[in-house]
């Protein structure tokens, strides 16, 4: 036998009560840039309790009429002003002690974006890129859940076109070593690490201008038909 399958609407009373507890589901999204040297991540000063005055993660309390990456979204939107393509979401954080409010549960989003232009609004009193290395101290369990996601952006830098992502559409064969180099951890043979990328041929090189020199560097662009876009 089906079963009717109900829609929640906007001040509505809920048709069935439970005796367990409700907890909350949260989103949170960290978004990470990048420009061409080091790599970023956006934070925002709380502007109210708890924790107020602190950084944090852009995200907030999921409506019961979104999923969980369209709670994310929003909340970016709404705290930053920033718009972003890539959204993949990672480990799910639910702690019972993890908020003072109340339980709360949060699904976390790595957001990638090439856009660096934000304006703190609604509940966020700031909103400021932070190097991933110089991260002030974070409200919540937000530390733990940067560590899982720069885990996780390791992880997905092998399967995803991330750097498609975080580089200008134009940029030089240093430019995306050196994004590999930051998210992995490692330093690569220049060499070794061009002809790496020439092989996977998933690069554009524009034509050099006849008489430039060599010295200077070739400037790529990926051929969205080779990655994996979603």
């Amino acid at each position: 036998m089906a079963h009717s399958v109900y829609k929640y609407r906007t001040g509505e009373a809920y048709p069935h009560c439970y005796k367990y507890p409700q907890v909350a589901l949260t989103a949170d999204c960290v978004t990470f840039s990048f420009d061409g040297k080091n790599l970023y991540v956006l934070l925002i000063r709380r502007g109210g309790e708890p924790f107020k005055g602190c950084w944090a993660f852009p995200g907030g309390f999921v409506n019961p009429d979104e999923t969980a990456e369209e709670g994310a979204r929003r909340e970016l939107r709404e705290e930053t002003s920033l718009e972003a393509e890539y959204f993949e979401q990672i480990k799910v954080f639910s702690a019972p002690d993890r908020d003072p409010r109340q339980r709360t549960v949060t699904v976390p989003f790595i957001v990638l974006s090439s856009h660096t232009n934000v304006v703190a609004s609604d509940d966020a009193a700031q909103a400021k890129w932070f190097p991933v290395d110089q991260l002030p101290d974070l409200a919540f369990d937000h530390k733990q859940i940067f560590e899982e996601a720069r885990a996780a952006l390791k992880r997905s830098l092998n399967f995803n076109p991330v750097a498609y992502y975080l580089l200008p559409q134009r940029f030089t064969m240093p430019q995306l070593q050196r994004l590999h180099e930051i998210i992995l951890d490692c330093k690569f043979d220049r060499r070794n690490f061009a002809r790496k990328m020439n092989s996977l041929s998933i690069l554009e090189e524009e034509e050099r201008s006849q008489g430039m020199p060599r010295r200077i560097a070739s400037i790529f662009s990926f051929k969205k038909d080779k990655l994996l876009l979603p």
